[in-house]
């Protein structure tokens, strides 16, 4: 249950119908089926399903996928065209709202095609309803709006890619262009690689705690946001940045529980400061996915800044082993971070490694701009 990525259209090159009808084709293949799997997935991870009928839930999760999926990506589609350029920050709540109408009317019509091939009787249309309506809410927000940021941040790099190969400007401008082209190359592979962990989480809490369930899906859907627009700034203020941070947190927290543990310490006075955005959420998620995931203490993580000599440190402190940044893949996300921060600032921008006291201590070091 899900929709399609966004499909923007460049004024320079407009495209065909049968272009459109060929992106709507081609994104139903690989989005109706791989939402049936996730569906499936989730409900057998928690229990709801049993491998002995996964063959008939499948089924029917592919009909729910194809009766929300599909209308979802008319719809996107249609939102991206006519309000992405006039109301770039109102698009994400109108997404959302036609998410929750698509879930809406999507559910009652699966629960019908589930009556028209005899797969529940009449009498069970509203029980199934009942049931069926708050996976598919979830589901279709998160899933649905993370696709169409992916997609945003894709189109922008074409968009950048495009300007670079159709206009014959001076050096100097072509040179900022391709930056630019690069740094959003870089920005377009943050995504949340915890997604699906965090969806099994909500449907595990739906059943026994609704109201974090409600609350995470809160959170999830405000880090997606900024997710969205990270890539229409260079940087943002620190404050912001420890929001998204803060918000990643708690959403991981509904996973490891008492395992995860944090502290941040950040001077109120820094809040203003200028970053690269998900800068920090990067170095938290490495603590996360390669200390806490890995001991069965879990971990406990300290964000802490400070302001010296024109320049801020931002360090994220973990218990973990210490690793070098000489060994990491530039695709990996510190890796990634650190071909930012030499785009943004030169060598003013440098991301060290450190052992202290026994902890590791991963530190962005950049100018102060208060």
């Amino acid at each position: 249950m899900n929709a399609a990525p966004t499909v923007y259209r460049d004024r320079k090159s407009p495209r065909k119908p049968y272009s459109l009808w060929a992106d709507f084709v081609r994104s139903s293949l690989w989005t109706v089926p791989g939402v049936a799997i996730l569906i499936l997935v989730l409900f057998l991870s928690i229990g709801k399903v049993h491998l002995s009928n996964a063959v008939r839930q499948f089924v029917g999760a592919l009909i729910y996928s194809a009766c929300i999926g599909m209308p979802s990506i008319v719809l996107l589609t249609w939102i991206g065209r006519r309000f992405s350029a006039a109301y770039p920050r109102l698009v994400v709540a109108m997404e959302a709202v036609a998410l929750l109408c698509t879930a809406t009317v999507g559910s009652l019509v699966a629960g019908v095609v589930y009556q028209v091939c005899r797969m529940i009787p009449r009498s069970e249309f509203w029980p199934e309803f009942r049931v069926s309506y708050p996976f598919a809410i979830v589901i279709s927000l998160a899933v649905g709006l993370v696709l169409a940021s992916l997609e945003t941040m894709r189109h922008k790099l074409q968009s950048a890619t495009l300007e670079l190969r159709t206009r014959q400007v001076e050096q100097e401008r072509a040179n900022k262009l391709l930056a630019e082209a690069r740094l959003s190359s870089l920005e377009s592979r943050i995504h949340p690689h915890f997604l699906f962990n965090t969806l099994n989480s909500i449907a595990s809490l739906i059943p026994s705690d609704p109201v974090r369930a409600e609350a995470t899906v809160g959170k999830l859907a405000s880090l997606l946001r900024f997710s969205l627009n990270a890539n229409q700034t260079s940087l943002v203020p620190l404050e912001q940045e420890l929001k998204v941070v803060r918000d990643y947190l708690e959403i991981e927290s509904t996973r490891f529980g008492a395992r995860l543990r944090y502290q941040i310490d950040v001077p109120e006075a820094l809040g203003q400061v200028k970053v690269p955005p998900l800068a920090l959420q990067s170095l938290v998620e490495n603590s996360v996915k390669h200390v806490a995931a890995q001991h069965s203490a879990g971990a406990t993580i300290r964000i802490a800044a400070r302001e010296e000599k024109g320049r801020v440190s931002l360090d994220v402190i973990d218990d973990g082993p210490g690793f070098s940044l000489a060994a990491v893949s530039p695709d990996h996300g510190l890796g990634n971070l650190a071909a930012r921060l030499r785009l943004l600032f030169d060598d003013a921008g440098q991301l060290d490694v450190t052992r202290s006291d026994a902890k590791t201590v991963v530190r962005i070091s950049l100018p102060a701009d208060i």
